[in-house]
């Protein structure tokens, strides 16, 4: 067991320091081609950072277990709201874009919404995860259309003037740098993810935890690491852009590309789908829209009720499979 422990240390570390390049390397690439932090946040870090998400989910339709796949989905985009955007507000109090407001919080809502209906008949068959993988396209060209006509002032979001400047007048060969730090910080992600996710699934099996707990609490919170890596290195620079961006936009890429592209490769058929936790995703999602709306910004104190949220649910979700309450 000491050799599940280690890698599990190592894919700690791996995601903590992809989570610093992968941000580093995109903020310095936005404020380079003029495209706004929170457009980046929404897309390149977004996928970036879902990319776990998207390997989980092809392995584990692929080994006969789409239940896991499902949870796996379900379980992140609760951890990526209510554990996420509540780490980062606690971190430091997060000032809503207007645009995450007027158009992704309706995006990620519709999006849910057609992933529910989806599921009534408790299948994604092919050509539903191709009509949600043309959903993320048109989702991803709108939103570098949309950055392009954004005002340059508007574009430099929490940067500092210094920053906005050295990124501007960098050379080639420091842009190349900035991709390079993008593609180191993807690759500690994906093996920081896959050591947790993997050696975390043994150790868990070795206590008696069961498949519907580990795909729905453990690979759906090891997957999601990254995005709580990148909010807390987005918190602590006071890039609040990233952090929101990066937590919606991995909820829509969650369920239009992974599932989308999961879905394309092999159906999805649900054998023992939880309504339950469909309902705690449409719910969490009820609670943060109007927290948004309220006044622009989450506060600490709302961060600390999606804190409490979340893991209420998951102390209640363990209980429940634990046989130690009923409902």
């Amino acid at each position: 067991m000491t050799e599940h422990y280690l890698y599990i240390l190592a894919g700690f570390i791996a995601l903590f320091y992809g989570a610093e390049f992968l941000v580093k390397g995109a903020s310095e690439i936005s404020l380079r081609l003029g495209v706004s932090p929170l457009v980046v946040g929404l897309t390149v870090v977004a996928f970036g950072t879902s990319a776990p998400e998207l390997l989980v989910c092809l392995e584990a339709n692929a080994n006969g277990s789409p239940d896991q796949a499902f949870g796996t989905i379900i379980g992140s985009n609760i951890c990526n709201i209510a554990l996420i955007l509540g780490v980062g507000a606690l971190i430091r109090p997060i000032v809503i874009h207007r645009q995450i407001i007027r158009r992704e919080v309706p995006i990620l809502a519709a999006a849910t919404a057609v992933f529910v209906l989806m599921l009534i008949d408790k299948q994604v068959v092919q050509w539903e995860g191709w009509v949600l993988f043309a959903g993320i396209v048109a989702y991803v060209i709108s939103s570098l259309k949309q950055s392009k006509n954004e005002v340059g002032a508007d574009a430099s979001g929490d940067f500092s003037p210094e920053e906005i400047a050295k990124a501007q007048n960098s050379s080639s060969t420091e842009m190349v740098l900035s991709f390079g730090w993008i593609v180191i910080g993807i690759l500690a992600l994906k093996y920081g993810s896959a050591w947790l996710v993997d050696h975390g699934s043994v150790v868990a099996v070795n206590f008696g935890v069961s498949e519907a707990i580990i795909g729905l609490l453990l690979l759906a919170f090891g997957t999601s690491l990254p995005e709580l890596a990148t909010s807390i290195s987005a918190a602590r620079k006071g890039q609040g852009d990233i952090i929101t961006g990066n937590a919606i936009g991995s909820c829509i890429f969650n369920l239009l590309a992974v599932i989308g592209i999961t879905a394309m490769v092999k159906s999805l058929t649900a054998t023992n789908i939880s309504w339950m936790d469909l309902g705690v995703m449409i719910g969490i999602l009820a609670i943060i829209a109007p927290m948004m709306w309220s006044r622009g910004r989450l506060s600490r104190l709302e961060g600390g009720i999606l804190l409490a949220l979340y893991l209420s649910y998951t102390t209640i979700r363990f209980m429940l499979d634990k046989g130690m309450i009923s409902i």
